[in-house]
């Protein structure tokens, strides 16, 4: 059954309404019927099962026959801090770590960082990846839309960062802490995941970090590419935690 994003403004008691692409995508894609059965997310974490009552491209009207929490957000929101990669390796990013059900990413301008954005710059990919996070959502059965933060500098990172109930730094010269040691003393629902981009973090960065309460951690000995380093994280983390 194919699943389709909504302001909440658009659900009424018993009817939902589908506009803009979404529409269009039912009426000339799908070619759905009335009578279809459709799965709809108010993106606020519940999910509807609607049956259609009329169809065309502009508009899709829906009848609500259940409606229920979505199952598949974990309790543990995880942002990651992410430092700008090079060419469409944020886009594999986001994908993947939507998938496995992070809350929000935020690019992150580092040090070593190749990739340099101005603010025109930012914006179009600030909407490009977001589309890419709601892509990946629907794709996998989300009940939110996971948020793509403003780029910001590794400074401003580390101030967001620290106030969530754990924060983490993945670090090639950590030998003592894994993710495991610190999921052991973890017992909050929110946990801040700081990646550096190709060339990894500054030292003065990662002295930052731990300054204001960031632990480093290990991924093991070996050490991963940006692009691998995050869904790792997310995916040991939200395993580790149930």
């Amino acid at each position: 059954m194919p699943k389709y994003f909504v302001l909440p403004e658009s659900i009424t008691e018993d009817t939902i309404v589908i506009t803009g692409e979404d529409a269009k995508h039912l009426a000339t894609v799908l070619r759905s019927e009335q009578g279809d059965n459709v799965e709809v997310c108010d993106g606020c974490g519940t999910d509807y099962c609607c049956e259609i009552t009329d169809v065309d491209k502009k508009e899709v009207i829906l009848k609500i026959n259940e409606k229920n929490p979505c199952q598949s957000e974990p309790k543990t929101k995880i942002t990651l801090f992410q430092g700008l990669p090079k060419a469409d390796k944020m886009e594999m990013i986001i994908q993947k770590c939507v998938e496995l059900g992070i809350e929000k990413i935020v690019p992150v301008a580092t040090h070593r960082a190749v990739v340099k954005l101005d603010k025109k710059d930012s914006v179009k990919k600030i909407e490009r990846w977001q589309k890419i996070a709601e892509s990946a959502a629907k794709q996998s059965g989300r009940g939110i839309i996971p948020q793509i933060g403003d780029v910001i500098t590794f400074k401003e990172a580390v101030k967001f960062g620290a106030m969530a109930q754990g924060a983490i730094i993945p670090y090639e010269h950590e030998e003592k802490r894994g993710i495991r040691e610190f999921v052991k003393s973890f017992s909050g629902n929110e946990i801040a995941i700081f990646i550096g981009p190709e060339g990894g973090f500054a030292d003065e960065e990662i002295a930052l970090a731990m300054e204001n309460g960031i632990l480093s951690v290990s991924l093991g000995k070996r050490i991963l590419r940006t692009e691998t380093a995050g869904m790792a994280t997310v995916a040991i983390l939200l395993y580790e935690l149930g």
